[in-house]
């Protein structure tokens, strides 16, 4: 089993990829973190020990600041907390978000200033390692004052409260952590709110969410370049002056990606000089423009979510003194680093981005299917059109989910809603704001399959013309999975069987050794 050491402050986004992408990996941050730990906890213990008010620390939480907690009570105020806030409902999250959401919080706390003892990430991150997945409830966070409900689900584990998936099985937490061969913790001051203060649900949801979308996105230039043959779409519009011209780095990416894959089409060739159509609609001529937009959209969210990774969002932040002399002292500060605006817009950026490379390529699609526009292909892509719909309701299909995810990609972070009596007075939304996106990268994968499909078959129809090489390995893939359609049959299946390949990434890796834009370019 491969073990990740992260370095809190300095994960990148690739980092958190390979935990995504691979449930099974062991990860612990960096044992250098420990000493600034330490400081920040014999803060918080001598705070205890102090007469002056502290929030959170020896106070009551939110509206209920002003009510001091005596230091015989500190371990109650933090187990009350943490069952209080356990009010989260809807359906479970899934439990990749869970694991990334306790890797950021590993990394928020292994920067020092929260003032928790190592003890508590040790047993997270056995918690983590052991392959105890809490169970979340995905609703019932506003991304302000912390992810509090989803966070205080995760926290009732360690504490041997609430439920637990552990070998496949849902189970009272208490038994999942004996199976494991772990046992619950007793928090102390200031651990409990340190635990649910955070973005960490919200922004794990987004990076999950992230991921998916740049495989999707890269996906769709190969679609895209499959319907622009598919239709002998020109390949003009792909020129790199053109895209040099504007100067946005990811419209330039993806014409580039597209003339890689679509260099040395016979098809292509074939009417390149009798062409009479001087310009194609856009679906087709503004490719580069639309996917590349949303590729920066995507870019920009990469870079919010991995500084957010590495952030502290808890409250309050605990900053011990420089002093080596005066172990223990320092300053409490209370702030508001819980609050996730910077996350809810991220989740936000990448719904746009979403939506809008679903809604070109329903486009293509409509293209494709439509006598009258589908340049010589026969209506619906079946070949006995009449006796067969071929492709007419996949069509629908694609424009049910593209409109749908219009709906979607409304924003969130515009919405905000008072709570805990006028107390945290605006809110961002970003929980449900990064939740949403896995219905609509679902959404999006099944528009593409459905694409896919129907330029596969366009192509077909141009034999004994081919494709190029990278496209012909591109539906080789597809044709080992699923048959070419020549008579109708239940569709369901093949849209679902091309989708799994998509969320496989087998289309991607058909192009090789073609390049598609990466999430983070060079700086």
């Amino acid at each position: 089993m491969s073990n990740l050491i992260l370095t809190p402050g300095s994960t990148t986004i690739d980092d958190l990829s390979q935990i995504i992408e691979n449930p099974h990996l062991t990860v612990e941050i960096t044992r250098e973190c420990k000493v600034q730990v330490d400081r920040a906890a014999a803060v918080v213990d001598n705070v205890v020990n102090a007469d002056a008010a502290v929030y959170g620390v020896n106070t009551g939480f939110g509206k209920l600041a002003s009510v001091r907690i005596a230091r015989e009570d500190s371990a109650t105020l933090q187990r009350n907390l943490i069952l209080s806030h356990c009010a989260g409902v809807g359906d479970t999250t899934d439990p990749t978000i869970v694991r990334l959401m306790m890797v950021l919080k590993l990394l928020s706390l292994g920067r020092g200033a929260s003032g928790v003892r190592w003890q508590l990430i040790t047993s997270i991150e056995n918690l983590l390692n052991a392959g105890v997945v809490p169970v979340v409830p995905s609703q019932g966070s506003v991304g302000a004052s912390g992810d509090l409900a989803p966070l205080a689900h995760f926290s009732a584990v360690l504490m041997g409260e609430g439920e637990a998936y552990y070998n496949g099985r849902r189970q009272p937490s208490i038994e999942a952590l004996h199976a494991a061969g772990l046992e619950p913790l007793e928090l102390i001051a200031k651990e409990g709110l340190a635990l649910i203060n955070g973005t960490q649900f919200s922004t794990a949801a987004s990076l999950v969410a992230l991921h998916a979308t740049w495989k999707l996105a890269n996906t769709a230039i190969v679609t895209s370049a499959l319907s622009t043959d598919a239709i002998m779409g020109s390949t003009a519009p792909l020129q790199p002056a053109i895209h040099e011209l504007r100067g946005h780095q990811g419209q330039i990416d993806v014409a580039a990606s597209m003339r890689a894959l679509m260099s040395g089409s016979v098809i292509r060739e074939s009417h390149r000089e009798e062409d009479t159509r001087v310009q194609d609609p856009y679906c087709i001529r503004c490719q580069p423009q639309v996917t590349g937009a949303c590729i920066e959209l995507l870019r920009f969210a990469a870079t919010t979510l991995q500084t957010e990774a590495n952030a502290v969002t808890d409250n309050p932040l605990v900053i011990p003194s420089d002093d080596a002399n005066k172990p223990g002292t320092g300053q409490v500060f209370s702030g508001g680093n819980f609050h996730a605006e910077p996350v809810a817009f991220a989740a936000d950026q990448i719904a746009i981005a979403i939506a809008e490379t679903g809604a070109i390529a329903q486009r293509r699609v409509a293209l494709m299917v439509d006598p009258a526009l589908s340049f010589d292909l026969p209506p619906f892509l079946t070949p006995e059109p009449g006796l067969n719909s071929g492709f007419m309701v996949a069509e629908i299909t694609s424009a049910a989910l593209m409109s749908e995810n219009k709906h979607l990609a409304n924003p969130c972070s515009t919405d905000s809603t008072p709570t805990s009596a006028n107390q945290e007075d605006h809110v961002s939304m970003a929980a449900h704001g990064a939740i949403r996106l896995q219905r609509m990268n679902q959404n999006l994968t099944h528009i593409l399959a459905i694409e896919l499909l129907c330029s596969a078959r366009g192509i077909e129809f141009r034999a004994p013309l081919k494709t190029s090489k990278p496209l012909q390995a591109v539906i080789k893939t597809l044709r080992e999975n699923v048959s070419t359609l020549q008579e109708d049959r239940y569709m369901s299946t093949d849209i679902e069987k091309t989708s799994q390949l998509i969320v496989e990434g087998r289309f991607i890796d058909s192009c090789k050794p073609v390049l598609f834009p990466g999430l983070l370019p060079p700086s």
